[in-house]
């Protein structure tokens, strides 16, 4: 099978004053229909100018894009325009028309394609409900929460029946609730209708939440690809370890004299809680001791956790678990 977006040999170089800049080098990608595939790095490393070389927003230094078969260097401007309606594109900040109602902004793209008014604001009230929001149909941008304005983006994209969705920071200005929402909505939106998703973040839990597979860009270079498992498991990079370990120097030894035994019920003992609490507070905890069993054929299961010797974080981990529905005892004097 074809990857529906082959990236070869990329490069990409700015001019900044007498000095030549190289965003990307020799980046070699393959992404395939249905993949939501994310690309994570550090602030800096090339990730965004990466996705915007994915529809020519950016023109390449050298290299190819093969966009569904297309080789986009090779299409004249207005083969390019046509091709980018298969690529459908979100940012960090949203981009609506302010002075659009939420219909309108839907039914933007659509009115541009030459669609008929009526029928255009008929489809657009069709994405509005698959992203839950028809009853905003007629509020304006400033009346809409974080979330909303991104699910609003999201239904004018879909709008133009795109087979590419680009991501970039998408989630990045939303809290970490209404990121979860965003990414299960882009989650079935790719389940459902087939959308290959590109997503650019420099969060490792968005990875963790929605993506099939994964690349690591460092300061232009392509330090590590493949699938979220297999990087999860094995990063080979130090980028990647940088990034899963959330700090590759090594951990020092604890010596906080606060623990804490913490329960697992039905529900949380299938959830990884620890792990992403330390991804979380970006602070390792030290896990004493752990043990889960069946009881009456419910999973439950307990750990003792030894907190970091700063008073202010222990607090916030200690409110972040009782948040995660867990039963939380401080332990006084379990260790010297």
């Amino acid at each position: 099978m074809e990857p529906i977006i082959k990236i070869v040999h990329l490069d990409k170089s700015f001019r900044q004053r007498d000095m030549e800049v190289h965003a990307l080098k020799d980046v070699n990608l393959d992404i395939y229909k249905g993949d939501i595939y994310g690309i994570i790095g550090m602030s800096g490393a090339g990730k965004s100018t990466l996705v915007r070389c994915l529809n020519f927003l950016e023109r390449p230094t050298g290299g190819n894009v093969v966009v569904d078969g297309r080789d986009l260097a090779s299409l004249s401007e207005k083969q390019l325009r046509e091709a980018r309606k298969d690529i459908g594109m979100i940012f960090q900040h949203f981009n609506l028309l302010m002075q659009r109602s939420v219909i309108d902004n839907v039914c933007f793209p659509l009115e541009i394609a030459g669609m008929k008014k009526r029928e255009a604001r008929q489809k657009a009230m069709e994405y509005l409900k698959i992203v839950g929001l028809e009853e905003k149909a007629k509020a304006y941008p400033a009346q809409l929460s974080g979330g909303q304005k991104q699910r609003v983006a999201i239904a004018r994209v879909l709008a133009s029946d795109p087979k590419i969705l680009l991501c970039d920071e998408a989630t990045s200005a939303l809290d970490p609730q209404t990121t979860k929402s965003i990414l299960q909505l882009l989650k079935e939106i790719n389940q459902k209708y087939g959308i290959t998703i590109v997503v650019i973040t420099h969060e490792m839990a968005v990875v963790q939440e929605i993506c099939s597979h994964v690349a690591i860009i460092d300061h232009g270079n392509l330090a590590e690809h493949g699938t979220v498992e297999e990087i999860f498991q094995s990063p080979k990079s130090k980028e990647a370890k940088r990034l899963i370990y959330q700090g590759f120097e090594r951990v020092t030894e604890m010596k906080g004299r606060r623990c804490v035994r913490i329960v697992f019920s039905e529900n949380s003992s299938f959830e990884p809680v620890i792990g992403n609490m330390v991804l979380a507070f970006k602070t390792p905890v030290n896990i004493l001791y752990a043990n889960t069993r069946d009881l009456d054929g419910v999973a439950t299961g307990e750990m003792i956790l030894q907190l970091p010797e700063d008073p202010v974080l222990g607090d916030k981990m200690i409110a972040y678990l009782k948040g995660a529905k867990l039963a939380v005892e401080e332990l006084i004097d379990y260790v010297e």
